[in-house]
């Protein structure tokens, strides 16, 4: 039998399906072929030189984007300052002191805004970046989305809340991955950015002075020599993510979580015995999947709820409003 439809219910069923579709749809990766054509080699120029001057912003410039895209989704919040009506996110526990190339961002708006003004979003640049930082260092490229707009709030207390911490647990980083929208396979291909890049004492020192079978004894001893156990002291001090080669992205990672010898609590539960393992292993026996996989991770967490359209704005200063 031919079922009919009012029409109102015709409508209905049309709101339906359209809301099955993210506004990320909405993204695409000519968006500034017409507005601002020059706009994606001047980023690009900004960041090779941010990271040939030092190879960590590289590191902290992925880092910037995932941090940003995990709290109310890829709209630059983080970069926004304090005031009176914004409560900064840079402020948050996993923030504050940690989370760096603010600077490096803002160099980069600039020089945008001074060929297109009021066109690129510092949500884009942002997300450029993260692929262009990718590819100084040796790791995969892969064609961005574009038209974010930028947010006109951010959240303290989301970023405490949703960003992942050094001593998550397994099932933790699982359900944070999963609410925005991320498998296991893209947590685990994320997390082999930590092939580059440094962490402060404060977060892997229990890790190190436990003594615990999950770690290797001659790794933890080589990093106790910088990071004391006595709480306070040191906390600052930094130690390499990837021993081996800490300034080129690569699977030396998975190889590290399987010799036991991955610096943070949360990187080690990704290979102890859970369903991650089998990925891990897969990663590190195949460089060319991490990079497939780590770019294809990438553009899915780039298109974390972004404001498009006429939600936002396009910020003319990434710290504050306009």
């Amino acid at each position: 039998m031919v079922s009919r439809l009012s029409l109102p219910g015709v409508v209905f069923s049309i709101f339906l399906i359209s809301s099955c579709f993210p506004c990320q749809a909405q993204l695409s990766s000519n968006f500034y072929d017409s507005t601002c054509p020059n706009a994606l080699t001047t980023i690009r120029t900004a960041i090779r030189r941010a990271v040939s001057s030092e190879r960590r912003m590289a590191a902290s410039l992925i880092r910037l984007h995932f941090h940003d895209c995990f709290v109310q989704g890829c709209d630059t919040s983080i970069m926004l300052d304090n005031s009176p009506s914004i409560d900064s996110e840079k402020f948050s526990f996993v923030n504050n002191n940690s989370i760096r190339g603010f600077e490096v961002i803002d160099g980069a708006k600039a020089q945008v805004e001074s060929i297109c003004p009021g066109v690129v979003s510092c949500a884009d640049i942002a997300a450029v970046a993260a692929r262009d930082a990718s590819v100084a260092v040796g790791g995969p490229s892969w064609t961005v989305r574009l038209g974010r707009r930028d947010s006109t709030k951010a959240s303290r207390s989301l970023a405490d809340s949703n960003i992942p911490r050094a001593t998550n647990s397994f099932s933790e980083l699982i359900d944070m991955f999963s609410r925005k929208g991320l498998s296991e396979r893209d947590m685990v291909a994320l997390s082999g950015s930590h092939s580059i890049g440094q962490a402060r004492c404060v977060t892997f020192r229990a890790r190190i002075h436990d003594n615990s079978s999950d770690i290797d004894a001659g790794f933890a001893s080589t990093r106790r020599r910088s990071c004391p156990s006595t709480s306070g002291d040191g906390n600052n001090n930094l130690a390499p993510l990837d021993l081996v080669t800490p300034n080129c992205l690569d699977n030396n990672y998975f190889r590290n979580l399987i010799q036991r010898r991955g610096l943070l609590q949360s990187d080690q539960v990704l290979f102890s015995g859970q369903s991650t393992d089998s990925i891990v292993t897969e990663y590190s026996r195949n460089p060319s999947l991490f990079s497939t996989d780590f770019a294809a991770a990438m553009l899915r967490m780039g298109d974390i709820e972004p404001l498009t359209g006429s939600q936002g704005e396009i910020r003319r200063v990434c710290s504050v409003v306009n």
